[in-house]
């Protein structure tokens, strides 16, 4: 049986922080360790640069938490129903809302779960609900401005190289965007 005194519990969280280290280090994450406990990682994405993950090793969990996009400008009501959706579908982290409406994935874990196969898992359901889902959800979230953005491109002849996930609304067809996988 283990102790629960604090020393006790600021051990586990100690060798948690080393476990998320060495897991970072070993899979070329890039990343910083701003204390002990805190960490900042950054995953490459194919849809988006990157998504960067704060992982916080606590008392007795690790918060995971990972921006995906601001505040949709439109459709609140279809996007919160994908995430909520989709939310059942995640293992262990789930899209979040703050203040501002931003949208985020978060997780919370216990100490004694963490260890390189759950920073694995953890990591790549981060990676695909942000990366993966991420067109989807501009267009969703901001078609309108999507549109503007193509037709003030193309009537300046500016490049429209990072629209071409957006190609199909370049035109004033409507559309809805086929739901990723």
């Amino acid at each position: 049986m283990t102790s629960d005194t604090p020393d006790a519990r600021a051990g586990a969280g100690t060798d948690t922080a080393k476990v998320i280290a060495t897991y970072l280090a070993d899979n070329e994450i890039d990343f910083e360790q701003t204390s002990t406990s805190v960490f900042t990682a950054v995953l490459p994405g194919e849809h988006r640069l990157r998504t960067t993950v704060s992982i916080v090793v606590g008392t007795y969990s690790v918060s995971i938490n990972a921006f995906v996009v601001r505040n949709p400008d439109e459709n609140h009501e279809r996007v919160y129903r994908w995430l909520l959706q989709r939310n059942q579908r995640m293992y262990a982290v789930s899209y979040a809302i703050d203040h501002l409406g931003d949208i985020y994935l978060v997780a919370k874990v216990s100490l004694a779960a963490i260890d390189p196969d759950e920073l694995d898992r953890l990591m790549g359901t981060i990676l695909e609900n942000s990366d993966g889902a991420f067109d989807y959800l501009l267009e969703l979230g901001f078609e309108t401005a999507i549109r503007r953005e193509w037709k003030w491109r193309l009537d300046r002849g500016e490049s429209t190289r990072n629209l071409a996930a957006f190609e199909h609304l370049s035109t004033p067809i409507e559309s809805q965007p086929p739901e990723p996988e």
